[in-house]
């Protein structure tokens, strides 16, 4: 119109058509007119966003609600359309025409995303697209801070095929709190919901506030974790790679050993990761990042010396380690029940280096498994506790064939 509006003026003006003339007119004020059609209509459009649920694990979905209104109560936004900015892993960037906004009226447009890889993903800013009736003015801004989608490893379920040391279920150990027989009792400060029969008055009186008697409680067992995130010991990209299988197998195997009331610790290639309960160790290990070490020997260093008084369940899950750091992990977790996952997608030297790892590890006591695909976890964890290992009789659990 900028163009064709002064070539159709000029051109009336010599030949003196004032017909054309006015076309030239009418085409060079139609943009000035759009723009101020459009005056502080960027200011009119509010926004919000919800993404539900904000925590998934991988392969699930989560909906991703955006709301566009017009706030003001006398003037519509002619045009408006919506561009939301999302990771190239959540898939392509969704847009909508929502069309005319009259005056305090709203919009909701929603859309699914499904991540397959573990992580941290920022959704937004929304790309707000505002444009007059006759489509020649256009204004584009962005508006909002991203939002986060945390998406936490898949959690297979595991057999209970555990193998105790010990008496379970109802029959677990118990340990008394009480000092030296029943009168003398080791008390505790009272808390709220605690029965007045358990209310120790001598104690009470000595210390000057409310005192019970502890009750008998559960020896929980300890059940350590070890992940290797080096970098260098996976191969892969994104959901297919060594790294994303061996944190899949971790997470399931903690999320297994928290549900039956053990105390986990967690470990990576550089020595403790300090997380505790369910949530926190899916969300740690949702945005864990690779390590650059070179050798496994913090990690193990860290798993020989940090677990707790009961031995419990030793878990490593491993990708291509050495001789030297396999000989080390065979002596870790004396008198527990040990389980190694070597992932066989990992860059090994070659099928003998890993036969050897299995071989050290086995003559160690560690149950070894080999993992190709996380699904085949479930199955091989299940044949590992059917029956007891007896001391030296080294055991090596091969991928399903199925």
């Amino acid at each position: 119109m900028l163009v064709f509006g002064p070539a159709a003026l000029v051109a009336g003006l010599v030949v003196e058509q004032f017909e054309l003339v006015a076309v030239g007119v009418f085409l060079i004020s139609v943009p000035p007119l759009s723009a101020l059609a459009l005056l502080g209509a960027g200011a009119r459009v509010v926004h919000s966003r919800l993404v539900h649920p904000a925590r998934v694990h991988a392969g699930r979905a989560a909906r991703v609600m955006v709301r566009v209104g017009n706030s003001s109560s006398l003037w519509p936004v002619p045009s408006v359309a919506l561009a939301d900015t999302v990771p190239a892993l959540l898939g392509k960037e969704p847009r909508f025409d929502v069309g005319h906004l009259g005056a305090r009226s709203v919009r909701e447009v929603s859309y699914l995303v499904r991540p397959q890889v573990r992580g941290r993903y920022p959704i937004g800013p929304l790309r707000v697209i505002i444009g007059d009736p006759l489509g020649c003015v256009r204004v584009t801004r962005e508006v909002d801070a991203p939002v986060s989608l945390l998406v936490t490893p898949r959690v297979l379920p595991l057999a209970p095929a555990e193998v105790r040391s010990g008496p379970q279920g109802e029959h677990t150990p118990m340990r008394t709190a009480s000092g030296s027989g029943e009168q003398d009792p080791v008390p505790r400060e009272y808390r709220y919901g605690d029965e007045l029969r358990r209310v120790h008055w001598r104690s009470t009186a000595k210390h000057g506030e409310l005192m019970v008697r502890r009750d008998e409680q559960q020896q929980n067992e300890h059940s350590a974790l070890l992940l290797d995130t080096r970098a260098g010991a996976h191969r892969g990209e994104q959901a297919d790679s060594s790294l994303e299988t061996a944190v899949t197998a971790a997470a399931s195997v903690a999320v297994r050993s928290l549900e039956r009331g053990h105390d986990l610790s967690l470990y990576g290639a550089d020595g403790h990761l300090p997380v505790s309960g369910v949530p926190g160790v899916l969300d740690g290990l949702a945005v864990a990042e690779t390590s650059q070490s070179t050798g496994l020997h913090a990690g193990i260093s860290a798993l020989s010396t940090g677990h707790g008084p009961s031995p419990g369940l030793f878990t490593a899950v491993l990708g291509a380690i050495g001789p030297d750091e396999a000989d080390a992990l065979a002596r870790v977790g004396s008198g527990a029940r040990r389980v190694a996952v070597l992932c066989t997608g990992a860059p090994w030297p070659s099928a003998e280096a890993m036969h050897g790892v299995e071989r050290v590890l086995a003559s160690g006591g560690w149950r070894v498994l080999r993992l190709s695909h996380p699904d085949r976890l479930p199955h091989l964890w299940h044949s590992a506790g059917e029956e007891p290992l007896a001391a030296g009789a080294p055991r090596v659990f091969p991928e399903d064939p199925l």
